[in-house]
C-alpha cells in the first residue's frame, strides 16, 4: 500500500470539524451531527421502500402479516412506485436548473449582465440542431437557441434533441426498450401520473419509466444546463485553485456561495472583484474580499475563475462555524434549512435568492437575470458592512488547504491528451490517445465518480478511499459534484503530489499530460459531460459504451437528483456502483430489475451494483473493469 501521509486525511478533516463544533457549542449552535443522533434509528419501512402514503386510505406498511396495501398493491408495486417518484423529483430538479440557464441565455446581450462567452460552442450546438447560423448576430442566435431549448421541456412530439449524440447502438437500445425520453416535463409528469393511486403497480413498467425519466434529465435538462452554461460563462479549461476550509481568510470579508445555479455566483464573483467594492471593504477594516464556495456552485466558479472551494455538502455548516463568514449566499438545492438558525448564533448573513428555495431566518434578495448586477452588488455590499459585526473571539479557521487543478471539460480533456500524442491538434481533437492508453494497459480503465455526502457513510471516506484504491491500480478518475470536492480537499487534484500515489502507468500519463490523476469535470449537472465523453470514446473505438472498461460510482449519494443521475448513467450503458442502498431492498422483484442480470441489464446492457462495504465495493469495481478488458481481449 502507498503512504498517503502528505495528503490531508479524513481523520484530519474530522479533527478540524470537531474544533469547529466546539466553536458552535460556545454559542449554542445546532449541527447535523447532533440531528443525526436525534433521528436514528431510521424507519426500517422507509429504508426498505415498503411504506406508501400516496393516498389517504393509509399510510400502508407492508409486513408478512399485511402483504398488501389497502388498495391491494403488493410490495413490489409499492417499492417501484417509491423509486420512480424519487427519480421524478431528481429529474425535475436538475432539469429545472437547465431551464433557468436557458432563460438566462435569452437575457444575454452585448454589454448586459450576461454575455455570450463561448460563441463557437453556441454555433456548434446550433448546427447540431439544424439551425442556420450564417450571417446571424450572435445574440439573435442565442435568443433563437434558448427558445428552441425551452421547447425541449414541453414539445408535443418527438424525443430529446441531444439523444443523437449517443452512439447508434445506444440509441437503438433506448428505442427497443421504449425509454427514449420525450419532452422533459412530460417524463416527470408521466412518472407522477403512473404513481398516482390506482395507476401503475407493475414493477417492470415503473422501473422502465424510471430510466426514461432519468434519461430526460441526463440527455436533456442537465445536458442543456451544462452546454448553455458554457456558452454563457465560458467552457472550462484547466485552472489552479485551492480547496478545504482553510481557504477562508481571517482578515478578509468572507462571502461563501452555495447551491447549484452559476447565474448568481458568476455575478457575486464579478462584484467581489470590483475595485470599488474592494476599496469599500478596506474602508470597513478588512484587507480585501474572499469568495469561496460550497457544493456545486463552488464547482461552477472554481472551474471558470479559480475561486477556492471551502467544502462540500456536509461542510456547509462548517463555514459558518468558523465565525469568519460574513455572508453565505445560496441559490437552490442541497441547502440546509439549519443555516438560518445557525447563522443567527454568529454574525453571518444567510441570504436566500430564489423563490424555489425560501427558508426561515434568512434575508431574501430575489435574484433574476434582469436585475442580476444590482442584486449581486447589494449582496456584496451587505457582506462588507457585516464585517464589523464579527466577534474576534469566535474566529477559528482550521489550517487545512490543498492545491487543486480543476476545469476538465470534455473539450479540455481531449485537448490535453491529444496534445501529448499529436504535435498538431485539430479543433475538437480526438479521444484516441486516451483509448490507446487503455488498450495498451498503461491505464486499466476509468471510473466516473459522482454524488453527495451522506451521514450514513463516514463523510468523504468512501470517496477518498475508493479514489486511492483506483489510483494504485492505474485507473484514472473523472469526478464531479461533492465527490470532486472530496478529492480536492484531500489533495488528490494536486498535479504534483497526487501522481506520486498512482500506479506506474497512470503516473506516466499524468507526467506526460501534466494532469492530476483525478480530473475535475464540474458540478453534479455536469455529469452530462461524462455521457458525452463516454459516447465519444464509443464512437472513436467502435466499441459499445457498455463494453468499455469504464464504470460509474456514487458511494455516498443521498438526494433524489442522485437517483435520477444513477438511472441515466446506467441507462447509457455504464455499470453503476452504489455505496448506499437505493431504498429498494424490500422488493425482490425491484432488486432483481435494478441489480440482476435479467432486469434493466437486458434493456440497456448495464445494471446497478450495491455494496455498503466500501472496500468490497472497490474490489467489485476493479473486477468489473478487468472483466471488460478480458472480454475485449486487451
Amino acid at each position: 500500500m502507498k503512504d498517503w501521509a502528505s495528503l490531508t486525511t479524513v481523520e484530519e478533516m474530522e479533527a478540524a470539524t470537531n474544533a469547529l463544533l466546539e466553536n458552535g457549542k460556545k454559542v449554542g449552535a445546532d449541527s447535523w451531527q447532533q440531528r443525526v443522533k436525534n433521528q436514528t434509528p431510521h424507519c426500517g419501512f422507509g429504508e426498505a421502500g415498503t411504506c406508501c402514503r400516496i393516498c389517504s386510505m393509509g399510510p400502508c406498511r407492508i409486513t408478512p402479516k399485511s402483504p398488501r396495501g389497502i388498495c391491494g398493491c403488493d410490495v413490489h408495486g409499492i417499492v417501484a412506485r417509491n423509486y420512480l417518484r424519487f427519480t421524478a423529483g431528481g429529474s425535475a430538479t436538475h432539469s429545472d436548473h437547465g431551464r433557468e440557464i436557458c432563460h438566462t441565455l435569452h437575457q444575454a446581450k452585448e454589454g448586459g449582465n450576461y454575455q455570450v462567452k463561448d460563441p463557437e460552442k453556441l454555433i456548434r450546438i446550433a448546427k447540431e440542431w439544424g439551425v442556420e447560423t450564417e450571417g446571424k448576430d450572435i445574440y439573435d442566435l442565442a435568443h433563437e437557441m434558448s427558445e428552441l431549448a425551452l421547447l425541449e421541456y414541453g414539445k408535443p412530439f418527438g424525443v430529446q434533441r441531444f439523444l443523437k449524440r449517443a452512439p447508434e447502438h445506444t440509441q437503438q437500445l433506448w428505442h427497443d426498450a421504449g425509454i427514449e425520453p420525450r419532452a422533459i416535463d412530460r417524463e416527470v409528469s408521466t412518472a407522477m401520473h403512473m404513481t398516482h393511486m390506482g395507476c401503475s403497480s407493475l414493477s417492470e413498467a415503473l422501473i422502465r419509466q424510471s430510466l426514461r425519466c432519468g434519461l430526460s434529465d441526463g440527455w436533456g435538462g442537465s445536458m442543456m444546463g451544462t452546454e448553455f452554461s458554457d456558452v454563457l460563462f465560458g467552457t472550462p479549461k484547466p485552472v489552479d485553485t485551492t480547496a478545504n476550509i482553510g481557504v477562508m481568510e481571517k482578515d478578509n470579508v468572507n462571502i461563501v456561495v452555495h447551491g447549484h445555479d452559476p447565474s448568481l455566483s458568476e455575478m457575486v464573483v464579478y462584484y467581489a472583484n470590483d475595485p470599488e467594492m474592494i476599496a469599500y471593504a478596506k474602508s470597513m477594516g478588512a484587507k480585501g474580499i474572499t469568495v469561496s464556495g460550497v457544493c456545486c456552485t463552488s464547482n461552477e466558479v472554481a472551474m471558470r475563475h479559480g475561486i477556492p472551494m471551502a467544502g462540500n455538502f456536509l461542510n456547509q455548516e462548517n463555514v459558518v462555524l468558523t465565525g469568519a463568514c460574513e455572508a453565505i449566499v445560496v441559490d437552490v438545492q442541497c441547502i440546509f434549512p439549519a443555516l438560518g438558525p445557525l447563522s443567527k448564533c454568529f454574525h453571518t448573513k444567510f441570504i436566500t435568492t430564489s423563490p424555489i428555495a425560501r427558508m426561515p431566518d434568512s434575508e431574501f434578495i430575489q435574484f433574476n437575470a434582469e436585475t442580476a448586477g444590482e442584486n449581486a452588488k447589494a449582496i456584496v455590499k451587505m457582506a462588507i458592512e457585516n464585517f464589523k459585526n464579527r466577534n474576534p473571539e469566535l474566529v477559528n479557521i482550521p489550517d487545512q488547504k490543498q492545491n487543486a487543478r480543476v476545469g476538465y471539460s470534455v473539450e479540455a480533456i481531449v485537448k490535453v491528451l491529444d496534445g501529448v500524442a499529436n504535435s498538431q491538434v485539430d479543433e475538437f481533437g480526438t479521444t484516441k490517445p486516451l483509448l490507446e492508453c487503455v488498450t495498451s494497459g498503461v491505464l486499466r480503465g476509468a471510473v466516473a465518480m459522482v454524488g453527495c455526502n451522506n451521514p450514513k457513510v463516514r463523510p468523504d471516506s468512501a470517496h477518498i478511499s475508493l479514489m486511492k484504491k483506483m489510483l494504485e491500480n492505474d485507473i484514472i478518475l473523472i469526478v464531479s459534484g461533492c465527490s470532486a470536492q472530496a478529492a480536492a480537499k484531500a489533495g488528490l487534484m494536486d498535479p504534483v503530489k497526487a501522481k506520486e500515489y498512482c500506479g506506474a502507468g497512470l503516473k506516466r500519463v499524468c507526467e506526460l499530460a501534466n494532469i492530476p490523476p483525478v480530473l475535475h469535470m464540474g458540478s453534479c449537472v455536469d455529469i452530462s459531460r461524462m455521457l458525452i465523453l463516454a459516447a465519444q470514446l464509443s464512437k472513436d473505438s467502435g466499441i459499445p459504451i457498455a463494453q468499455l472498461p469504464v464504470v460509474g460510482c456514487a458511494p455516498e449519494w443521498m438526494s433524489e437528483k442522485a437517483v435520477s443521475i444513477g438511472n441515466y448513467v446506467v441507462a447509457t450503458g455504464i455499470e453503476t456502483f452504489l455505496g448506499v442502498d437505493p431504498y429498494s431492498k424490500g422488493s425482490s422483484e425491484v432488486t432483481e430489475l435494478l441489480q440482476g442480470e435479467n432486469g434493466i441489464n437486458k434493456w440497456v446492457e448495464a445494471k446497478f451494483v450495491v455494496d455498503t462495504d466500501i472496500e468490497s465495493l472497490g474490489d467489485k469495481m476493479i473486477q468489473c473493469i478487468e472483466d471488460k478488458r478480458a472480454a475485449l481481449g486487451i
